[in-house]
């Protein structure tokens, strides 16, 4: 019988997603800049049988409603922001067993750098880490790094395909296994023999190496990746272990499993070799009566403006007749249908979009009542959608996940859909998929770089074929 996997889904900031509610009372969204908040967070998760952790992250700001910071900043829309990584090793100190899961953007930042991080947290805690790959969607962000504008998307892609294979190098072929003796008697620490530089020249990155950090117990961590595209389709095929998808009926989320297991046993992988999470709204009482006041209670804090702001809005729904429809405003204030396409649609009217804002509604992964009911509808998301997991997006920080390990977990427990207890010592990846797969499957295109003849041997890039690429 298939277990939920859970991950709590944060970020270090005051709004996360649900815009509006750092004000509700109790809620601890303004303590985001203290380290103790972390440290709560993170017994909290553990103490919930969580599997991690799991941080979000952007590098600019959402600037493009009303054109400027100043919307982000007063409803404090993912700024301030602090940077994920630095948060992990206070969360592991305090814990044994939760994982992290942290976002780094492939498009602006070197990746010998970056492996280091990586390859640090990894082992400084014993393999409890993963990635979660993104290439940067904000103009924004794009700007904070010395461009004009966004690099387009099909390209960020194919500098994140190259990114990843310099990373491998790092990762898996760098360092043997063998290489650190510690043999005090000879005076030797590390092998020569065993280490060696990766030399690598592509496109987009030079990189001699060899890796600064020794080999961790994964070595490449847990690889998580977001898709919708048809090149990011591609990649998380080659290289993702756990998709976080989506879709707006259970066809639709099981039609894109689908194809995403395809994809990828035509990389040379197995059909079971991802694991597939969406983010989920739980809102859990002792009954549905309980749960639905609660609703009614959060919605009292939701802003329409910070929902806008995180949209990307080309246009203040606010501002218009409720029965316009949404296309017809933006032609007629020659606006693309751009960044709102990401939520709403052309023939959708602008009341139904201010509706479906102010309801907490997410689609298909939301639902309100009791354990009983929750249960249900996770047991429907298993087996019927057939996703692995979810991240749960928090409301009330801590409410929702105390709300969820009180009442939900129990519940899931007695019917054999939630784990009991950690495994001793598990890696991340050991915990998503089995005992003993503590590194990527021999198959998977990372590991090729385990034997060092393959280091200077170029490898095929994914985007070859496409009309940006430096390789074609």
């Amino acid at each position: 019988m298939k277990q939920l996997h859970v991950n709590l889904f944060e970020m270090a900031c005051v709004s996360h997603i649900v815009h509006g509610m750092w004000r509700a009372p109790g809620n601890n969204r303004h303590r985001y800049s203290e380290m103790e908040h972390w440290l709560e967070t993170a017994k909290l998760a553990e103490a919930g049988l969580f599997d991690a952790v799991f941080l979000a992250d952007v590098i600019g700001t959402y600037d493009r409603f009303g054109e400027s910071n100043d919307a982000a900043l007063r409803e404090a829309v993912q700024i301030p922001n602090l940077d994920p990584l630095l948060l992990v090793p206070a969360m592991a100190a305090v814990t044994k067993n939760i994982g992290f899961g942290v976002t780094f953007s492939t498009t602006y930042e070197p990746p010998f750098a970056f492996a280091r991080r990586m390859g640090t947290l990894d082992l400084l805690t014993q393999g409890r880490v993963g990635w979660n790959i993104v290439t940067s969607y904000l103009r924004s962000a794009a700007q904070n790094f010395g461009l004009d504008d966004e690099i387009p998307h099909d390209e960020r892609y194919a500098i994140a395909d190259e990114y990843m294979d310099v990373l491998y190098k790092l990762w898996e072929g760098s360092w043997d296994d063998n290489a650190v003796l510690k043999d005090a008697a000879a005076g030797v620490y590390t092998n020569p023999s065993a280490v060696r530089s990766i030399n690598h020249t592509g496109p987009n990155f030079r990189v001699a190496g060899p890796h600064l950090v020794e080999p961790s117990r994964q070595r490449t961590p847990l690889l998580f990746q977001a898709t919708g595209s048809s090149a990011g389709l591609e990649f998380a095929a080659r290289h993702a272990e756990v998709v976080f998808i989506g879709g707006r009926t259970t066809e639709e989320v099981r039609r894109n499993i689908a194809k995403t297991r395809e994809q990828a046993v035509a990389h040379g992988r197995k059909p079971d070799d991802i694991r597939f999470i969406v983010m989920a709204g739980i809102i859990v009482d002792e009954t549905d009566a309980l749960a639905a006041k609660k609703l009614e209670h959060y919605r009292r804090y939701y802003s329409v403006e910070g929902a806008l702001v995180h949209a990307q809005a080309e246009i203040d729904l606010r501002r218009y007749d409720v029965n316009e429809r949404i296309g017809d405003v933006l032609l007629r204030e020659g606006q693309s249908f751009g960044n709102m396409g990401r939520r709403f649609r052309p023939d959708q009217t602008i009341g139904s979009a201010l509706k479906q804002i102010a309801s907490f509604d997410e689609g298909r992964f939301f639902v309100v009542g009791s354990p009983t009911t929750v249960a249900d509808q996770i047991e429907n998301w298993l087996d019927v959608d057939g996703i692995d997991g979810i991240n749960l997006r928090q409301y009330h920080s801590f409410d929702t996940a105390r709300d969820f390990i009180s009442l939900v977990v129990p519940e899931l427990q007695q019917r054999g859909r939630y784990r009991t207890a950690y495994t001793p010592d598990e890696t991340l990846r050991e915990r998503l998929f089995e005992p003993g797969r503590a590194r990527l499957p021999a198959y998977h295109f990372g590991a090729r770089y385990r034997d060092p003849q393959n280091l200077t041997a170029p490898a095929a890039p994914l985007f070859s074929s496409l009309p940006f690429s430096k390789a074609s």
